[in-house]
């Protein structure tokens, strides 16, 4: 059992080396870091509570999501009715029901049959429920349409999945190192950004719904006749995105969306050198966007972001390229912000801040140096221990422990893994985990010696035999870290992963870079007891 052949040991040992060489950069200044191979930029992040940062938590404004799902619903009755040619009067939305009263008696099974029509299995057809998204009920010749709480708060779930996917992408254009963005109870969603210490700016990204809509300028009635009310159900009045607030009348019906774009980037225009956004449509969104100015050239046209108006120009010529520009009095930032809030996409409802954090640098590297000085410490009170009492065999627990510990890191730096707090406290841990391994196979031995064996058999009995314990409580531990990480969110995560990658390079040395250190020393020495 301790006869290792030279592939074998050089294989643990080669390991051991290559994973620890990992961390290794973690040690050099980062600027020497960036000018070597991709894949040797390995590191390990620190979290918001080790370097600052902000925090902020948003909540998806579900009573939007609700209103905008009760307004699909009487926008497609409206759209199925003139379809069908149906006559129709008293559309309106009462809570999550849309009413609507047929005229003719005659028109009543035929309007039932198409509003019928609407209603979906919840979940999509492939999901095989028997639960309908609407129920449509009638009285008389008034139809009703409920949209069910249970649809509802699917939208819901959705909208927050959404978001979370596009405020990920937003964060990540700011360039900013390993943002933590995850779900927060039914809708809410946790976004840290470790390093960035001013929130303002991510504050307006992430606040913004960013939905972009090319809409034509109703000529019909001029904006001033709006505003005191008189504009027809098929316009609304919007107002400029600049001071002074300029009322345009603006058609209801979108001609593009923002959803069709495919890129935006801020520029300057090469007449004004003000900035701008130049941004380029998909095939579909192309040929709809060139369609729409062909149909309308002579009148002006608006470019709606977030329910204001960014520029109204006229069009002059059908614009065919599937490309334009968006100009409006911006400085260089905001059209950069512009440009990263189009090519994330819009949000699918809007997002409010309910707590926000700011954590200062320097508070972080309190924390570190507090996490040192604990570290430290529990260190020397354990190879003090080991040493006093295990002598030599001590020494070769401490010099496995510290090959485990850096193995750690090395993992950890590998993964681009982000190391907080509690994750030095699951490292601290780790360490007392892994002289709980030597402690078991050392005690082992000592009992094999009283039982009467030789050093040698002793030694290896110990080995082999405490295998089994070891296991059992590693992976009970292991498990209790995987649970932790399943359920746990944040901090509590951070504590799991470096638990759970100390439990394994924890058995990993035990059993055989400790096994291989005791190995040597056996077929060096050749000793007659056990100096334990």
């Amino acid at each position: 059992m301790f006869y290792y052949t030279r592939w074998k040991a050089a294989a643990i040992v080669l390991s051991a080396f290559v994973v620890c060489m990992f961390a290794f950069p973690n040690l050099l200044p980062e600027k020497t870091v960036e000018s070597w191979p991709k894949w040797a930029q390995r590191h390990i992040v620190l979290g918001l509570d080790l370097q600052g940062g902000s925090h902020i938590l948003l909540e998806v404004d579900s009573n939007f999501v609700r209103r905008e799902q009760v307004e699909n619903v009487r926008d497609d009755v409206r759209r199925v009715l003139r379809e069908a040619r149906i006559g129709y009067t008293g559309l309106v939305v009462r809570g999550n029901t849309v009413e609507v009263r047929i005229r003719e008696n005659a028109s009543i099974e035929p309007a039932l049959v198409k509003l019928r029509e609407l209603s979906q299995p919840l979940g999509g057809i492939l999901a095989g429920s028997t639960q309908r998204n609407i129920d449509v009920s009638a009285d008389g010749n008034l139809i009703r349409l409920t949209v069910n709480e249970a649809a509802i708060q699917d939208r819901i779930r959705q909208s927050v999945e959404q978001s979370i996917q596009i405020i990920e992408r937003r964060v990540n254009e700011l360039g900013t190192v390993e943002p933590l963005i995850q779900r927060q109870g039914a809708d809410r969603v946790l976004v840290q950004v470790p390093g960035l210490q001013d929130p303002t700016r991510l504050k307006e990204l992430l606040g913004r719904t960013a939905k972009l809509d090319f809409r034509m300028v109703d000529s019909s009635i001029s904006p001033e006749q709006a505003v005191q009310g008189r504009v027809s159900a098929e316009s609304e009045v919007l107002y400029s995105s600049t001071a002074p607030k300029t009322p345009y009348v603006i058609e209801r019906r979108v001609l593009v969306s923002g959803s069709e774009l495919t890129d935006a980037q801020p520029g300057f225009d090469q007449r004004t050198n003000e900035p701008i956004v130049s941004f380029r449509f998909n095939s579909a969104g192309a040929r709809r966007f060139a369609q729409a100015t062909q149909e309308n050239v002579g009148r002006p046209f608006a470019i709606v972001l977030d329910n204001e108006v960014i520029s109204a120009p006229v069009i002059r010529e059908p614009i065919i390229g599937g490309s334009g520009q968006i100009s409006g009095s911006f400085t260089v930032q905001s059209a950069n912000d512009l440009a990263i809030l189009l090519r994330a996409g819009a949000l699918p409802a809007p997002l409010t801040i309910m707590e926000e954090r700011t954590v200062g640098p320097g508070l972080g590297q309190d924390s570190i140096e507090s996490g040192k000085m604990a570290s430290y410490i529990g260190a020397a009170l354990v190879v003090i221990f080991m040493i006093a009492t295990y002598g030599l065999f001590g020494v070769f627990a401490n010099i496995a422990v510290a090959i485990n510990v850096c193995m750690i890191f090395g993992v950890l730096s590998l993964l681009n893994a982000t190391l907080t707090l509690p994750g030095i406290a699951g490292i601290v841990l780790t360490v007392g985990i892994a002289v709980d391994s030597n402690v078991l196979i050392y005690e082992r031995i000592r009992e094999e010696v009283r039982a009467g064996r030789t050093a040698i058999n002793a030694i290896d009995a110990g080995f082999s035999r405490a295998l089994s314990t070891i296991l059992d409580s590693n992976i009970t531990t292991f498990i209790a870290a995987a649970v932790l990480f399943y359920i746990g969110t944040g901090p509590v995560r951070g504590f799991a992963v470096t638990l759970g990658i100390g439990i394994l390079t924890t058995v990993f040395t035990a059993f055989t870079v400790t096994r291989l250190i005791v190995a040597t020393w056996v077929r060096w020495r050749r000793p007659k007891h056990v100096p334990i």
